[in-house]
């Protein structure tokens, strides 16, 4: 058996065991298990079969670019989306140009959202030993900076550009493996450093520490307030992100460079995506258990889940509206407003 097959086994098996009567059994991918997407929908399969809604069938580790159309083309029931994803295919543009711009927008047509989440902030590190020194060592250098195609990718060369007008190929080298080898990558030094998303703390910086300390630089503060990046942060799916050094959840082996007390960088916004053909009430079922289980599975999942703005309805915060093309299921609309949350009309 495969070993995405045995996983997904593995998960059902362990639903079932729970004792929930299970209504009905749906399928979802996601990225890496100790990854923001990850934790999000094992803790959705577990809170639906809690509650009795559903068997979620979860394949990990999975390249969200592919789950978001596969959602759109009704091949999977659920998928984690960063939202930059769904704005890409809507344009046929980066992942999605052979898409062409009439498929393209009629696929993002068929997403919709049931609830949202920061999925990580971009931002650069090296090992200490690699001597590497920060934004202004990129020229030259050969950087990890995701798997071979989606958000990840398209984040972290847009970050590079605005940071330091350099783009791949020619003012760098970049290098792209499948997030199953991103620790593996990391450590085994085939890269000076990493543009990558991180979590707070972040699990595959945490596991890479094995092989040494690291630094973590914070986006400038001229470049954090400029405005290159206002416009970066116009794009959907990508909001500022600004918190203390002390709350990255880091002890021994991390230094965070910054010019005050304060860790700075784009921080990218997603969710959960369904087709919008999902019945009304299957939608609010899952969203329901997802409300109803915010601090009981969702928190105890991950210690970066605190921070990570799950029960946010905010579009500061959710990135909803504006250029995102997607709203809100309206099953989704219908359990959040009866949690007592406001969705704001442009959401709906």
């Amino acid at each position: 058996m495969k070993p995405f097959a045995q996983l997904t086994a593995v998960i059902t098996a362990a639903l079932l065991a729970s004792g929930a009567q299970a209504q009905q059994n749906l399928t979802a991918e996601t990225a890496a298990p100790s990854s923001g997407p990850g934790v999000a929908v094992l803790s959705l399969g577990e809170a639906a079969a809690k509650a009795g809604v559903a068997n979620i069938q979860v394949t990990t580790g999975q390249t969200l670019t592919n789950s978001v159309q596969n959602v759109a083309e009704g091949k999977t029931d659920i998928a984690s989306a960063p939202f930059i994803l769904p704005f890409l295919m809507s344009r046929a543009v980066g992942p999605y140009a052979k898409l062409g711009k009439e498929e393209g927008a009629a696929l993002a047509a068929k997403l919709a959202v049931l609830y949202t989440y920061r999925i990580s902030v971009q931002g650069l590190y090296a090992y200490d030993s690699a001597n590497f020194p920060g934004w202004d060592g990129i020229e030259g250098a050969t950087i990890y900076n995701g798997p071979p195609r989606g958000a990840a990718l398209t984040n972290a060369r847009l970050l590079i550009k605005l940071n330091t007008g350099l783009e791949e190929g020619n003012g760098y080298t970049g290098v792209q493996v499948n997030w199953g080898q991103a620790v593996k990558t990391i450590q085994d030094g085939s890269a000076d450093a990493f543009v990558l998303p991180m979590s707070f703390p972040d699990g595959r910086l945490t596991a890479a520490l094995s092989s040494g300390n690291m630094t973590i630089w914070s986006l400038p503060l001229d470049v954090y307030n400029g405005e290159a990046f206002a416009n970066v942060t116009k794009i959907p799916g990508t909001v500022p992100v600004e918190l203390p050094i002390s709350e990255m959840g880091y002890n021994e082996g991390v230094t965070v460079v910054s010019e005050d007390d304060m860790f700075r960088g784009p921080g990218t916004v997603g969710g959960e995506v369904v087709n919008v053909a999902m019945d009304e009430e299957t939608a609010y079922n899952l969203t329901k258990a997802f409300l109803d289980n915010i601090d009981s599975v969702y928190m105890a999942k991950a210690p970066f889940v605190a921070n990570a703005w799950f029960g946010e309805t905010d579009i500061a915060l959710t990135n909803m509206c504006g250029g995102n093309p997607m709203k809100y299921h309206p099953g989704a609309v219908r359990a959040w407003e009866e949690a007592g949350y406001t969705i704001p009309d442009c959401a709906k």
